[in-house]
């Protein structure tokens, strides 16, 4: 019974210094600020990525639109969106901002591949009401050309035309 009672006064202090970091982290400032623009979006297949509390804190906070115009394409056999980097060129890519803790950035890192796969960088964001807003956000820096000349979407929405297929088994980097 000792044992037991133990375990649980345990399992109190680690659940409340848990909840004591986290709101400590969310009152001080400490979190990131990620713009995503695929599938990490609400109503998008990985959303549930950012809504999972195992993997960190995530908090919605806006619509926004890159100022910087990039070319968002769908490749690979998995229609994967991949923002390229190549500012200029394309749109002013549409999606969401969310503050993130350390623990959800790391695992977004995971998500992406970073930095093997993708890279992510600070662009600046606008909101519908105008507000600048600095984000992180996943880009491929390095990538075969002829993705240069599919059809630059200014927003990512999954369709039955062209779904999105989960690819952590597979490599994409060749299938580009």
């Amino acid at each position: 019974m000792k044992n037991g009672f133990y375990n649980q006064q345990r399992l109190e202090h680690v659940t409340t210094k848990l909840y004591s970091y986290t709101m400590t982290s969310k009152m001080t400032g400490n979190l990131i600020k990620v713009f995503v623009y695929g599938t990490l979006k609400r109503g998008e297949p990985n959303h549930y990525w950012l809504t999972n509390s195992e993997n960190g804190f995530s908090r919605f906070l806006c619509e926004a639109r890159t100022v910087q115009k990039f070319p968002l394409v769908i490749g690979t056999r998995y229609n994967i969106p991949f923002l390229l980097n190549k500012p200029g060129l394309g749109h002013n890519i549409c999606g969401e901002v969310y503050e993130v803790d350390s623990k959800m950035f790391s695992n977004l890192d995971v998500l992406e591949d970073y930095p093997n796969y993708y890279d992510r960088e600070i662009q600046q964001v606008k909101s519908k009401d105008n507000e600048s807003i600095d984000c992180w956000l996943y880009l491929i820096k390095e990538f075969p050309e002829n993705l240069l000349s599919k059809c630059h979407l200014e927003s990512y929405h999954n369709t039955e035309a062209q779904p999105y297929c989960e690819s952590y088994l597979d490599s994409t980097k060749s299938d580009m």
